[in-house]
């Protein structure tokens, strides 16, 4: 297999293009991905707590049920409960929100208002300045501890 020659016009065309060329730029460094710290160690949760967690080992400190009360009612009563859990040195609580109605039933009287709110909203209260400060973890609970209608909160150590 021979090289073929370059032509006098292709090599006129490549020189001037190599002159008008730019520079690559350098691709930055990334920035190494910082690990946890120490300091989230004592009041967070290991792989082996989440591990129990995930099947059920550890039964819960306290429980709360929020079933049959309003929006601000079930807020209000998270709220002073889980300041209450903590300050008495509660580490697993379950909060039991339910399901909300699984029926499918678009004519029903309950369908024409939004249904699960609690399930909906009790994430979001607890991943608010004043509840988050207390918590170090929130998942779904164990099927022996409610399902998908529970979740487990994981409470920070008392300082």
């Amino acid at each position: 297999m021979s090289r073929r020659t370059t032509s006098d016009e292709e090599r006129k065309l490549f020189e001037q293009t190599f002159k008008e060329g730019r520079p690559i730029k350098a691709a930055a460094p990334k920035k190494p991905v910082a690990k946890k710290t120490k300091s989230s160690g004592p009041s967070g949760i290991n792989g082996a707590t989440q591990e129990r967690l995930r099947r059920g080992l550890m039964e819960p400190d306290a429980r709360i049920d929020l079933h049959g009360m309003t929006q601000q009612a079930a807020h209000r009563t998270l709220r002073t409960w889980l300041v209450s859990a903590h300050k008495s040195g509660h580490r697993l609580v379950l909060v039991i929100t339910g399901k909300g109605n699984p029926k499918n039933d678009e004519n029903a009287p309950w369908m024409m208002s939004p249904h699960g709110v609690l399930k909906q909203m009790v994430p979001r209260w607890l991943n608010e300045a004043e509840l988050a400060a207390l918590i170090a973890s929130v998942r779904p609970a164990h099927a022996k501890h409610g399902g998908d209608g529970a979740l487990y909160v994981y409470l920070r150590k008392k300082p």
